[in-house]
């Protein structure tokens, strides 16, 4: 009896052992992941970067970003609007998959009641949290307080009653410093974390610094001009900050840092002082950017920063904001859900940018929804996009509108729509884009 009480003690103190052992191995296996950091820009054109052959737009930080990331010129985001782009961009979910397709609900509606949607859906800093990591939100943000999405903390309260519909108090991140960025980072100490960096730039008010408008003013261009393009310019100043605040830390080797903006923008200059004085207060962005489905509204530089994992390079495959999701698990040892359809990025770098993938795919819908349940409902174009070709199929909604087709490498501002001339390629793309996803079965 005492000889089995013995080994019952040497057996109870390895398991002890064990299991401290265990705690010891996660502990230092959490200190090993990289941390994330997810820079969103909010309403810039795809082109409007100096990397990206801007002839007037200065963006420095970027720049250097760009040198020391794989870049994905030809990027794009599933749809041209704030929300829905910024929805999938936490969820690696499609428009009509996690259901928030507009800005706003139907008029009269309690906007809270849109929030069962990100209750129903696998948010990154609820997976990622589940193994170890803090997460925190600052700048735009729609699905009210962000512990919805699994955010450990944030700036964002998300009260409809004190104002909360886009972000509230995260818009100031950037408009007026870093500081509860740099915080938030200097606090995690050892614990990996997920920063979500969505200043509301250069997103309207465009009310840049003087310097930067002098700057800009300088070359004699319309003053709306010279306030986005300063903007641009002061969005990029900001996102330096942030990364030379890793530098700072000794954090940017260990750190995953990607880029997307949420949908483009292409500024829209009035004629005469007439139309500008009508305009005065309105959104002055061009028809074929925001909202739309061309690439003005859609297409984006994507950026992926890892040092000693991801080697530097220039890349012209199709991506989409889809794969930015199963990207960052895949990173972290995470599988991604069964919903979402994106690609591992590190597979395609791997490959030297090849991918299976035949075409990508996007929706466009009305900015205030009409059924919170049945994005069909709301919907006004698909795109497809394989190779150099794309098309746009209007919805059985939008009366007396014809699909487009462009060749859209030698056409990139979609000027010269092919479809009478390639009508047979329409209807294989047309083919392609039901395959995705059928609207009219749904």
């Amino acid at each position: 009896m005492k000889s089995f009480s013995k080994w019952s003690g040497y057996l109870f103190t390895i398991f002890l052992c064990l299991s401290h052992f265990s705690e010891l191995v996660q502990a230092e296996s959490a200190a090993c992941r990289p941390n994330i950091v997810l820079i969103l820009s909010d309403d810039q054109a795809w082109n409007d970067y100096s990397f990206m052959g801007h002839e007037m737009i200065e963006t420095p930080a970027l720049d250097k970003l760009a040198c020391e990331s794989a870049v994905f010129r030809r990027g794009y985001v599933p749809v041209s609007l704030c929300r829905p782009s910024l929805m999938t961009a936490i969820t690696g979910l499609y428009p009509h998959q996690h259901k928030i397709t507009g800005n706003d609900p139907p008029k009269g509606m309690d906007r809270r009641k849109l929030l069962k949607h990100i209750k129903s859906v696998d948010c990154l800093p609820e997976m990622l949290g589940k193994i170890g990591y803090k997460s925190f939100q600052s700048g735009k943000w729609w699905e009210g307080n962000p512990n919805l999405a699994g955010f450990t903390a944030g700036m964002t309260h998300g009260d409809p009653k004190r104002g909360g519909r886009h972000g509230d108090l995260g818009l100031k991140i950037g408009r007026e410093g870093l500081k509860p960025v740099f915080d938030f980072i200097d606090e995690c100490g050892q614990d990996p974390f997920f920063l979500w960096y969505a200043p509301f730039l250069p997103h309207t008010p465009h009310n840049p610094p003087q310097r930067l408008l002098d700057k800009y003013r300088q070359y004699g261009i319309p003053i709306e001009l010279a306030k986005y393009y300063a903007m641009c310019e002061w969005f990029d100043e900001t996102c330096g900050q942030l990364l030379n605040h890793l530098d700072e830390k000794c954090l940017s080797q260990n750190t995953i840092v990607v880029y997307v903006t949420d949908n483009g923008w292409i500024q829209d200059v009035p004629e005469n002082e007439q139309k500008r004085r009508q305009k005065k207060g309105r959104f002055l962005y061009a028809p074929k950017s925001k909202r739309s489905p061309y690439d003005g509204g859609i297409r984006t530089p994507i950026m992926i920063r890892w040092p000693c994992h991801i080697a530097p390079a220039d890349y012209n495959t199709l991506v989409s904001s889809i794969d930015i999701a199963p990207t960052l698990l895949n990173a972290v040892g995470l599988k991604p859900t069964e919903s979402m359809q994106g690609i591992n990025l590190m597979d395609v770098m791997c490959r030297c940018g090849y991918t299976d993938r035949d075409a990508i795919f996007g929706d466009i819908y009305e900015h205030d929804m009409i059924d919170i349940d049945d994005p069909a409902s709301s919907l006004k174009y698909r795109w497809c996009i394989q190779g150099d070709w794309k098309a746009i199929f209007p919805s059985s909604r939008l009366m007396g509108e014809s699909p487009e087709l462009y060749y859209i490498k030698g056409d990139p501002f979609e000027q010269n729509n092919l479809i009478s001339e390639y009508p047979e390629h329409a209807r294989y793309l047309l083919k392609l884009t039901d395959q995705w996803w059928d609207a009219g079965s749904q």
